[in-house]
């Protein structure tokens, strides 16, 4: 009867968890969406879509846009990957062999329906969400990466400005400079500086933001926009932005520092206190226990 329950709530466990990291997808990607539209990149897209649009748009992986899919390889960092169009059909290949597997041991081990149940679902959990965090996760280091780099750029691209080479021309130079330094901001300025040349600048800028969606590259996409709207100098403002950024990101690893102290707190009381208290109070009890 006991183990009835246990199975019972394992699958209700594994089908919340799937519920909540589907959920969950659906909220980053709404959020990564109107961040990109309230900076004016996607504002044809700002009309009111169906319910199946919608479903189409925020969940890629159910709909099987290929090309959606090949997108999210190029963000995590995976430029020349020309297999994007087997990622879900391998992904729904090693879905079903997983099940196959599970019904083969269900029937040699003579387990129970809602035993077996609750593998399928922490299969199915693994199997679809597993791979695409795995994707997002790596997007997201390599944004905070290139983010983190982004204060040399400022100051190479205020050099060159500096000497009297335009925007367009410090972006080519610093795309062949940069690639002994890090190579996907090398990758991401020679993209930006090739689509300028087809669609413009400030587009191209803008693509640039879309791939990484972060307040420091939005800054940086903001200043270069304005000079060029405006022709104002950008020497300074490039210098400034630096510097701001380097201000910003040691403000983070301070606040990082400080947290540390607040969550070196949880294992203190955990293994050290609670321990100590039960060695206190345990003799006591004891003593109380046998009196009665």
């Amino acid at each position: 009867m006991v183990t009835e329950h246990v199975q019972t709530f394992l699958f209700l466990v594994c089908t919340l968890v799937g519920v909540v990291a589907v959920g969950f997808l659906i909220f980053n990607e709404t959020k990564r969406k109107s961040a990109v539209g309230r900076f004016s990149l996607e504002a044809e897209n700002s009309g009111s879509v169906s319910f199946f649009e919608l479903i189409d748009k925020k969940l890629p992986a159910v709909a099987g846009g290929s090309e959606t899919i090949a997108k999210k390889f190029y963000i995590a960092g995976f430029y020349d990957f020309k297999y994007a169009n087997l990622y879900m059909p391998l992904k729904y290949l090693v879905l079903l062999a997983g099940g196959a597997g599970i019904y083969w041991l269900s029937t040699w081990k003579g387990l129970e329906s809602l035993t077996v149940i609750a593998f399928v679902c922490g299969w199915l959990v693994f199997s679809i969400i597993v791979p695409d965090a795995i994707l997002d996760s790596r997007a997201k280091a390599l944004q905070a990466k290139v983010s983190g780099q982004l204060p040399y750029l400022l100051d190479l691209m205020a050099v060159c400005v500096q000497t009297g080479m335009t925007i367009e021309s410090s972006l080519g130079y610093l795309a062949k400079e940069m690639a002994g330094f890090d190579k996907h901001l090398a990758h991401l300025l020679n993209k930006t500086n090739d689509r300028a040349r087809v669609v413009g600048l400030t587009t191209a800028l803008d693509e640039l933001y879309e791939q990484i969606p972060s307040n420091e590259m939005r800054s940086f996409v903001m200043t270069l926009k304005q000079s060029l709207q405006y022709g104002t100098s950008i020497y300074q403002v490039l210098t400034t932005l630096a510097a701001d950024i380097r201000e910003v990101k040691m403000l983070e690893i301070e606040e990082k520092i400080g947290k540390l102290a607040a969550k070196m707190s949880v294992p203190l009381i955990l293994f050290i206190m609670v321990p100590i208290v039960i060695l206190i109070a345990a003799p006591g009890i004891m003593r109380m226990m046998s009196g009665v």
